[in-house]
C-alpha cells in the first residue's frame, strides 16, 4: 500500500470502455523515499482534491478493479480508502 496525497483529477476525453464512469484522479507518493513522484489512480471512493488516501497498485489494483466492480480493465494503481488521521498503537 501507498499513502498518497490526491492533488489533481485527469479529465480523459476518451478512455478504455471498462474505464467508463470511473474517476482518475493524480496522487503525489508521501514516502519520503518516493517524494515527489506522482501516480494516476482510478478513484473507487470519491475522495476529494487535498484528502490522503490509501493507494493499492500491481496485481492486487487489477484484481480488486476487476472483482469489486465486475470490469475487465487495465488497472495499475486504485485509490481503497481514505486517510483521517494516523494512529500509533
Amino acid at each position: 500500500m501507498i499513502v498518497g496525497k490526491l492533488i489533481g483529477s485527469i479529465w480523459a476525453t476518451r478512455k478504455y470502455d471498462e474505464l467508463d464512469g470511473m474517476k482518475l484522479m493524480r496522487v503525489e507518493i508521501l514516502d519520503e523515499n518516493k517524494k515527489g513522484q506522482q501516480l494516476i489512480c482510478v478513484d473507487t471512493i470519491s475522495a476529494g482534491c487535498g484528502d490522503r488516501v490509501l493507494v493499492t497498485t500491481g496485481s492486487a489494483a487489477y484484481h480488486f478493479i476487476n472483482k469489486a466492480f465486475d470490469k475487465n480493465a487495465p488497472v495499475d494503481a486504485v485509490i481503497v480508502g481514505i486517510i483521517d488521521e494516523d494512529v500509533t498503537l
